[in-house]
């Protein structure tokens, strides 16, 4: 299976892009026509940079307003198509696009449109070129695959294919499966682009939001399943138009378009295993049963400040490593490692962003099968040298400089083989397992870490929210396994005046700024918490009486939520509630919370009372970090 991308889909440059394609992975390039036009090189030096790179030039595009034209405007598109051959050629480039027709003057008519791809084909076949027609969905009288393909059948021309874009026919609500019924052999080449379901007009909304398979809602895997089962053996290749991409990192963007085609065609292959793809076997996505562990780096008096929350919110030491500054924090299911190593990972990440999450463990059924997935899918394996006793476990990068292991029942022995026992019993002030980890990032981040999570883990994704800050906006997206035992946010901060934007640029880009707990009484672990001196997050009274006028809740159930600082929502009825604690290092916080019910959300509602709480706790607007 080759696969390509179009130089449109990444920022930077035509030699920037040129690196960040070859550098992701990818077996090919389309060139788009304004990236060579503003490039100084000549053509034969493009061609020859693209091959040097190890890639293969696949397509050259768009050739437009061709077909149907009358009288000299027909000369003309066939003197213009004379004159993109001969760039074809300097370029070693053997295929075309030429996209339906949007000119005012362009006349109807499967037979004349057919008539101008048959002897386009025929002097392209001269050369040895190659034409693809393509439908664009907005096209003048060709605006639908299956019209795209009876015109290319009618022209009857073996240099005259058919180019295929999910966009054109997903985006026009068009059933895929009328795919399957063209010769596999006549499909010449294959875009592919997802997007959110907007409703906009079709031109801007291509223009502005395609994005990655699997970034977006359009049913991809349904369109390329339809594809191979005509036998198509051709490139894949990704054509995105997308304004957040097109100012972004061209490697990372790149290397998120290649991990989107190979999780696309594992999906593919999956749902229709007797189709034939050209993909090398790798695990299927391994759902993660938990969070086993969270690893902060952490040093000096703001560790022991750490210790002192840790306590008051029920936590007790139960052991310390056997050959690290490491010490295991437990209460029920949930385990804190505080690391205090003065080198390695952990070190360096303290002194770039001082205490943050470095390390999260997640509980998986095959700790070399979710690696092995996840190498297959372009991530980063981790490693660091291993002090005497300690176990091989298998790790990757993670967002924000952080690590990911991954822990499965073999490696259940790692906290009484590492670390030493102090003699104290677990923690019992009610909180029971990590409910949810929020991480932060930027904005412009959030589709590559959703996509990332989804494609690995086989995550669920909910609609994305925006989250009132009295500063700015946040947007959020939840991810959660199907059984919801691991559960994720993604928060994306457009400006560092929001409190997630504040964090980002206070702690130099560290990735997690909170951490859920779960409780099955909320009520009893505050008061359980209360007598080991935390003190809650403070919450205005006046969202009390708001919340008063809202639900129809008995006055000792808001008196008792009030006296604790208790956050509450509810879904039909579902009912969620929810309490803080105050700040700590960098404006991280915990969270405690109760579902009750099958109550799915986050307190979405809440999210604004709560930022504004945090940051009447904050340092003065303007004040810089101590």
């Amino acid at each position: 299976m080759k696969t390509g991308i179009a130089t449109v889909s990444i920022s930077g440059n035509l030699e920037e892009k040129i690196e960040a394609i070859a550098a992701a992975g990818f077996d090919g390039i389309e060139i788009f026509e304004q990236d060579f036009i503003a490039d100084s090189r000549s053509p034969r030096d493009v061609g020859e940079r693209i091959r040097a790179a190890g890639l293969e030039l696949m397509l050259f595009q768009p050739f437009r307003d061709f077909e149907g034209l009358p009288g000299p405007l027909r000369a003309k598109a066939f003197d213009r198509a004379e004159r993109k051959f001969d760039l074809m050629q300097d370029l070693g480039c053997d295929l075309v696009l030429v996209c339906s027709s949007v000119h005012p003057e362009a006349l109807g008519g499967i037979d004349r449109a057919a008539a101008d791809f048959a002897e386009l084909g025929e002097r392209a076949a001269k050369r040895g070129l190659r034409v693809g027609y393509e439908a664009l969905a907005w096209g003048r009288y060709v605006d639908d695959h299956r019209d795209a393909w009876e015109i290319v059948r009618r022209a009857d021309h073996p240099n005259v294919g058919l180019i295929l874009d999910s966009f054109h026919t997903l985006g026009r609500g068009i059933d895929p499966e009328t795919i399957r019924r063209i010769p596999g052999d006549r499909i010449f080449f294959v875009q592919l682009a997802d997007a959110p379901r907007i409703d906009m007009d079709l031109l801007y909304w291509s223009r502005h939001f395609r994005n990655m398979p699997g970034e977006g809602d359009l049913d991809v895997t349904r369109f390329m399943r339809a594809v191979m089962a005509t036998g198509y053996t051709g490139p894949i290749s990704l054509e995105i138009f997308n304004d957040q991409f097109r100012g972004g990192q061209p490697r990372a963007i790149a290397r998120d378009g290649h991990r989107s085609l190979v999780h696309l065609m594992d999906c593919v292959r999956r749902a229709e295993p007797e189709l034939s793809v050209d993909l090398p076997a790798m695990p299927a996505p391994m759902g993660v049963e938990g969070a086993g562990f969270i690893e902060f780096a952490t040093q000096g008096a703001e560790a022991d400040a750490i210790r002192g929350l840790l306590c008051k919110l029920g936590f007790t030491c139960v052991g310390r490593h056997i050959a690290k500054a490491l010490e295991l924090w437990q209460q029920g299911e949930i385990r804190i490692v505080l690391n205090s190593e003065l080198s390695g990972h952990a070190d360096h990440s303290f002194t770039v962003r001082r205490s943050n999450v470095c390390d999260i463990g997640l509980r998986v059924g095959s700790a070399a099968d979710t690696m092995a997935r996840a190498v297959a899918l372009d991530s980063k394996p981790f490693a660091q040298d291993r002090g005497p006793g300690e176990l091989d476990i298998p790790a990757i990068e993670g967002l924000g400089g952080s690590v990911l292991h991954f822990l499965d029942p073999s490696l259940d022995h790692v906290w009484e083989t590492e670390f030493t026992p102090t003699g104290e019993a677990p923690g019992i002030s009610g909180l029971t397992r990590i409910d949810h980890v929020a991480q932060t990032m930027s904005y412009d981040e959030m589709l590559s870490w959703s996509l990332f999570y989804t494609s690995l883990f086989g995550m669920q994704k909910s609609p994305m929210l925006d989250v009132i800050d009295p500063d700015g906006l946040v947007r959020s997206q939840a991810l959660a396994t199907a059984d919801g035992r691991f559960r994720i946010t993604l928060n994306g901060a457009e400006t560092h005046r929001t409190l997630a934007g504040g964090f980002l640029a206070d702690s130099f880009g560290a990735s997690v700024q909170h951490v859920a707990f779960a409780t099955s009484d909320i009520f009893q672990t505050a008061a359980n918490l209360a007598t080991l001196g935390f003190e809650p997050l403070p919450i205005s009274e006046n969202y009390y009486a708001d919340l008063a006028a809202r639900f129809d809740l008995a006055p000792d159930l808001l008196e008792a939520m009030k006296a604790a600082s208790i956050l509450y929502d509810r879904e039909g009825d579902e009912e969620f509630f929810q309490l803080y604690s105050r700040p700590f290092a960098s404006a991280m916080f915990f969270e405690i919370v109760e579902r009750r019910g099958s109550y799915d959300g986050y307190g979405a509602p809440n999210a604004p009372f709560r930022i504004a709480a945090q940051k009447r706790l904050s340092r003065p607007k303007g004040m810089p970090r101590a």
